[in-house]
């Protein structure tokens, strides 16, 4: 219990400063590029804190990975540009009495505890007793590195063809888009699912499902797919593709 306050308050003082700096900047998009970051920490912390087993570091370099790539493609893409449009959505139905006090607890304390919640799988295996690589971590191993690849692959795909300018005004529907709407959060929910079958290996590991669970939610109906689905539903083409073309999880198009 002592080792989860010690992160606890780790990662609440971290969330603390992220917010100063978007008050400085005016730009609560800040937490989107050290979101990853966030995970990478408490990993790491926790990874200190426990027993230091092999699946334990194993776990540990896999949300680093992670984080550190997240980081590095959402700054790219965010840092020297306006706030995100979710974020100036979020001003507008704050209005303008304490937007700060606001933005402090919908945006960044929210998204503390959803960190915490979903990092309850690597979580779980850093603070537990050691042990060493089992046919579950392999298992899961595998989830992971799918979803990884679904993740980048798409994210890489979908950056070249918004650079080339003969896109402009067009829509992916090649690579990875075919087969799903949104093939990055795809793999974000499974890379989460592969680390809690990796936790399986351990003793009462199936109270952490709140992990892979939470994050499938977020991205497929909160923060995620929703608000891209949203912003693009007054295209005609997009809505052909939409009818063609999986939402979340990978299937052939519909002819």
């Amino acid at each position: 219990m002592l080792n989860l306050i010690y992160v606890f308050m780790i990662i609440f003082c971290y969330f603390i400063i992220l917010f100063i700096i978007g008050q400085i900047l005016n730009n609560n998009s800040i937490v989107d590029i050290f979101w990853g970051m966030g995970f990478v920490l408490t990993a790491w912390t926790t990874f200190a804190l426990g027993s230091k087993g092999m699946i334990a570091l194993l776990t540990t370099l896999l949300v680093t990975i992670w984080g550190v790539r997240l980081t590095y493609h959402i700054g790219k893409r965010n840092i020297g540009k306006p706030e995100d449009f979710r974020y100036v959505n979020f001003r507008k139905l704050w209005g303008k009495k304490f937007p700060r006090i606001k933005a402090f607890f919908h945006v960044y304390m929210l998204q503390m505890v959803f960190l915490l919640m979903i990092s309850s799988g690597f979580m779980f295996i850093n603070l537990n007793k050691m042990m060493d690589i089992t046919t579950l971590s392999l298992v899961g191993l595998v989830v992971w590195f799918t979803g990884f690849l679904f993740e980048t692959v798409g994210d890489h795909q979908l950056q070249s063809f918004k650079s080339n300018q003969n896109n402009k005004g067009k829509l992916l529907v090649t690579g990875l888009y075919r087969y799903t709407r949104h093939p990055n959060y795809f793999g974000e929910s499974l890379m989460w699912w592969g680390i809690f079958i990796m936790a399986l290996s351990f003793d009462y590991a199936w109270v952490t499902i709140l992990s892979p669970i939470t994050i499938t939610l977020l991205v497929r109906f909160v923060s995620g797919v929703p608000m891209l689905e949203k912003h693009y539903k007054d295209r005609a083409d997009y809505q052909d593709y939409a009818r063609k073309t999986s939402i979340f999880f990978p299937w052939f198009p519909k002819k």
